[in-house]
């Protein structure tokens, strides 16, 4: 199928805004696409003085604005979805997805599950979960915007059977593109058809005084543009230029997103526990008591692996010397290849692993993150100079490491004298909901020890945990072209509307990041464990705490 997707602008006259987007559906439709992607808030702007102002330039579903639009999917013969805000009972408004179909026709619609900042002021969330549209093309599903920002929107389309996704924003922010809207493709293996708007985001006369309110320079509020069109293991089809009108198209095979394996050959799906991500579809509660989080420490992610123990106590030694208060080694890091071809072997090799790493830690206040062979299992640790303080045993079926089968019951977690800290080993990490279950605990660092077998696991995937859990994560594995080690730290300057202490650079959530050469034993970096206590990325928008639990049930089905 060809599928399409168009950025534009749209401002307060809610007629001339119909003309901009028949326009634009006029020029995508020159390439002939099955489906057609207009992005967010399609009638108005996403800015009103009240909220009688509000209702009144919301659209009827069965009115002239959306019928203008369906006889264009009629008139090319194909899908268009269109977002806007939709009256409901007075004054209810949601922001509402709208799949017009070739014939004229409202398929389906769906309203945005979690509100960014002002809009909380004027719509109401989602109170169902957005149908999974099967066409003569594909089985589709659609999001808008914030819902990219958190991972249970997208991945409940997915487990839903949805191949691809389409979805609508209306975001300044240019990590919607570099990084929201790939890692939903690549963690699903599902297409991602994304169209931003491009162009003013509110009016004229209010672009200073908005700016200085979200605490942005005035040329940051436009729409970021980079939409895009996204392969199920992350490749980018087709992308935008940033804040111009454009049209993008690919054209994709649907059944591609039908095959969840990794490279190694794990099926992604499969293999999920969700029997242990019940949390994620409860209530919010009071986060549970964690001890006060130091502001900075130095972390150092590892990826020399060697059997020679000098090799390794120099390496660790000197990230100690530099100030590191947390080592984070590549799983199994005492096998140079990380294959295990003896388990009873490698249990004893790493009998004899964690004591040399004792050595190494006497008189020191660091903490060491590896994994280990522990009675058959493949077990994530922390180890300090007395010894083991943390057994994480692998969560997940992995075909790498098929010889473990002793799953663990959870996610479990450490407090130091500078934060809250926990261990995933192996493909665990991957899993967007085992990174939310330790948000949920208050974890405010993560060791990842893993072995990346995808180029998107270091670029979208690994950074995306720390992003959307606002979680300071050290990832640790063999160098490989698929990516190095890394440290990605909460950003210090993170909620909209509030003071930061440099000038905004149009990345809202990314990490801090520092990565390894490819050469280098390690890297170390500053990672910031207080900083993790604020998930707001905006008024009224919680990272964690704001996500559609309710509409979690896809997530926790057996």
């Amino acid at each position: 199928m060809r599928v399409a997707a168009a950025q534009f602008a749209v401002l307060t006259d809610v007629s001339a805004n119909l003309a901009t987007v028949l326009r634009m559906v006029d020029q995508a439709a020159e390439c002939k696409p099955d489906v057609i992607v207009l992005p967010e808030f399609c009638n108005h702007c996403a800015w009103y003085p009240d909220q009688e102002y509000a209702y009144d330039v919301g659209v009827d579903l069965h009115g002239d604005f959306v019928a203008a639009v369906a006889a264009k999917a009629k008139a090319y013969g194909c899908y268009i979805m269109l977002n806007c805000t939709v009256r409901r009972e007075y004054p209810k408004l949601t922001v509402t997805n709208i799949l017009l179909g070739s014939q004229g026709q409202i398929v389906a619609t769906s309203d945005k599950q979690t509100l960014m900042g002002n809009e909380n002021n004027f719509a109401t969330r989602a109170t169902a979960l957005c149908p999974i549209i099967d066409t003569p093309h594909a089985k589709l599903g659609m999001y808008s915007c914030m819902d990219g920002v958190i991972p249970e929107t997208a991945r409940g389309l997915a487990l839903r059977g949805a191949q691809v996704l389409l979805n609508s924003l209306n975001s300044f922010a240019h990590d919607e593109a570099d990084l929201h809207i790939p890692v939903r493709a690549a963690e699903n293996k599902v297409f991602v058809v994304s169209a931003c708007k491009s162009g003013p985001l509110v009016p004229a006369e209010m672009t200073k005084i908005v700016a200085q309110r979200l605490k942005v320079a005035p040329e940051f509020v436009q729409g970021a543009g980079d939409s895009q069109i996204i392969a199920p293991d992350g490749t980018v089809l087709a992308r935008a230029p940033k804040q111009v009108e454009a049209v993008i198209w690919a054209d994709i095979d649907p059944n591609a997103a039908n095959d969840k394996t990794w490279p190694d050959g794990t099926d992604s799906f499969a293999t999920r526990r969700p029997a242990l991500y019940k949390p994620i579809a409860q209530k919010p509660s009071d986060t549970p008591p964690t001890p006060p989080a130091a502001p900075q420490i130095k972390a150092a992610a590892f990826q020399v692996v060697a059997k020679d123990e000098a090799v390794y106590g120099d390496a660790l030694r000197l990230a100690i010397t530099d100030g590191a208060k947390l080592l984070v080694l590549p799983e199994l890091a005492f096998l140079p290849d990380g294959v295990v071809k003896d388990v009873v072997t490698a249990q004893r090799q790493s009998t004899e692993f964690v004591a040399m790493l004792r050595r190494v830690l006497q008189g020191s206040d660091a903490i060491v993150a590896t994994s280990v062979v522990k009675n058959g299992a493949h077990v994530g640790v922390l180890i300090d100079a007395n010894g083991i303080c943390l057994r994480q045993p692998q969560l997940h079926l992995s075909q790498r490491h098929a010889w473990h089968t002793a799953l663990g019951d959870g996610v479990h977690w450490f407090d130091t004298a500078w934060g809250r800290l926990a261990v995933l080993p192996a493909a665990d990490a991957l899993y967007p909901e085992t990174c939310r279950l330790l948000a949920l605990q208050g974890v405010n660092v993560l060791a990842v020890c893993t072995q990346v077998q995808a180029a998107w696991e270091t670029q979208y995937g690994l950074p995306e945990r720390a992003a959307e859990n606002r979680i300071n994560a050290v990832i640790a594995t063999r160098p490989s072209e698929f990516g190095t080690s890394c440290v990605c730290a909460a950003s210090l300057d993170f909620t909209l509307w509030a003071e930061w202490s440099k000038p905004f650079d149009g990345n809202i959530s990314t990490p801090d990041m520092l990565t390894a050469d490819l050469h280098s034993a390690f890297v170390i970096h500053t990672i910031y464990p207080a900083a993790s206590a604020n998930r707001f990325v905006s008024q009224k928008t919680n990272l964690v705490d704001g996500r559609p639990w309710w509409l979690c049930g896809p997530i926790v089905a057996n």
